[in-house]
């Protein structure tokens, strides 16, 4: 017998050759009015639980109802008269440590789809993930959310392969947060011959501000623009996948505006009371000392342990062993297809201010293919959606029955 940590719907310790087995089978189509209901129910108290913390609040946001109704929408216009979408069948999702609200947003996204789930939370809990679960286990305490309660578990373990192993042979998706590291050690265990994973590795995210643009901007929208960027890389300190690390200057070289823009974010990042630990800060002087080596950086500005640029003599878009917490490299190209020959697969999120549609989508042709999944306005780069890394989960989390009638 092994046991592991059930966290929800009760805390308590739990069999592992049992976990898969007690829950029970989905008896809702996608987008049934009981898990809609619930995620309702979520948004709400969430909202009222998050205070000021700016993840919790968008999580609640983008779980309300008419975000939710908006999504079943999409979902049945991805369905035609020969092609019906159904529950995939046992989601296993192991969600990243550096972003708390992650779990979640995969969950949720799984449930509404109709599909059981068991979900891995990261080992260390955090103060936000410590509100997400007394949220979730005060709904599956109610007993009109008993059938939500009977097809979903959240367990917490370690790195026990064995654990790992019985949850894969289990599943029918195995959904994989959190870098290629963990991506590489998960699929050490096997899945069944029919079952697939969905893996979202390690990426890289920069922002893109057209220097002419930012130039005839009066004050207060240069102080909305630098508050909406703390937005995009702030939250979990620079880590997450869509944070930008790299800010590009493109057009004109930037005279005053560089130096104007990081003046006013460090207002913002004082404003909002952001601030780092000293090791945090140590780590942040070793890689900018760093940088000066492997990146050819040319300059180091460093006005508050919360803020640090890094000039570049060479725009590069490659940050390596980064330390976040307010670290960015500064660059600029005369053009955006300047940038072409940099971009990877590895590449995730562009970030951008003062661009036509137009041009975005040629610089999007150019590429090819070649990585940027995202192309998304300042303050919008941590926003979830369906579509991730150039993949529709609403998709991906289901299965698709074709139906041809007699003829």
């Amino acid at each position: 017998m092994t046991l592991i940590e059930r966290v929800a719907p009760a805390l308590e310790p739990v069999d592992i050759s049992d976990l898969s087995t007690s829950l029970g089978v989905s008896t809702w189509p996608p987008f049934a009015e009981e898990i809609v209901e619930f995620a309702a129910q979520f948004s709400r108290r969430l909202a009222r639980r998050a205070g000021p913390v700016p993840e919790l609040q968008a999580l609640a946001y983008w779980m309300r109802r008419s975000a939710v109704a908006r999504l079943a929408r999409d979902y049945k216009s991805l369905e035609s008269p020969g092609l019906l979408m159904v529950p995939r069948g046992l989601v296993f999702h192991v969600p990243p440590a550096n972003v708390d609200t992650m779990f979640v947003y995969s969950w949720m996204l799984s449930a509404l789809l109709g599909n059981r789930n068991i979900v891995r939370l990261p080992s260390k809990s955090t103060p936000a993930t410590t509100v997400l679960i007394e949220v979730l286990r005060s709904l599956l305490d109610e007993p009109q959310h008993d059938s939500v309660r009977a097809t979903n578990v959240f367990v917490r373990y370690g790195h026990e392969r064995e654990v790992t192993s019985a949850l894969s042979a289990a599943c029918d998706l195995r959904v994989i947060w959190g870098g290629n590291a963990t991506v590489t050690a998960i699929r050490e265990s096997s899945l069944p011959p029919h079952a697939s994973d969905l893996t979202f590795p390690d990426r890289l995210s920069f922002a893109l501000i057209k220097t002419v643009a930012y130039a005839r901007l009066r004050s207060e929208v240069r102080d909305e623009l630098a508050t909406q960027f703390f937005n995009d890389s702030f939250w979990f300190d620079q880590l997450g996948c869509s944070s930008p690390r790299v800010l590009v200057w493109v057009g004109e070289p930037p005279a005053g505006e560089a130096t104007d823009f990081y003046k006013r974010l460090l207002r913002s990042v004082q404003a909002k009371g952001y601030s780092v630990d000293t090791a945090t800060a140590l780590s942040k002087i070793a890689y900018a000392h760093r940088s000066v080596l492997d990146h050819g950086v040319t300059r180091v500005t460093a006005p508050a342990n919360e803020l640090t640029v890094l000039e570049l003599g060479d725009p590069i878009l490659e940050s390596g062993d980064y330390s976040g917490a307010g670290t960015f490299l500064n660059a600029w190209v005369s053009s955006l297809n300047d940038l072409v020959p940099q971009i990877t697969r590895k590449h995730q999120t562009a970030a951008h201010y003062g661009f036509r549609d137009r041009e975005l989508r040629d610089f999007a042709v150019a590429l090819n293919g070649r990585g940027i999944d995202r192309f998304v306005p300042f303050g919008e780069a941590l926003q979830f959606g369906r579509v991730w890394d150039g993949r529709d989960l609403l998709q991906e989390m289901s299965r698709r029955v074709v139906i041809q009638g007699q003829p």
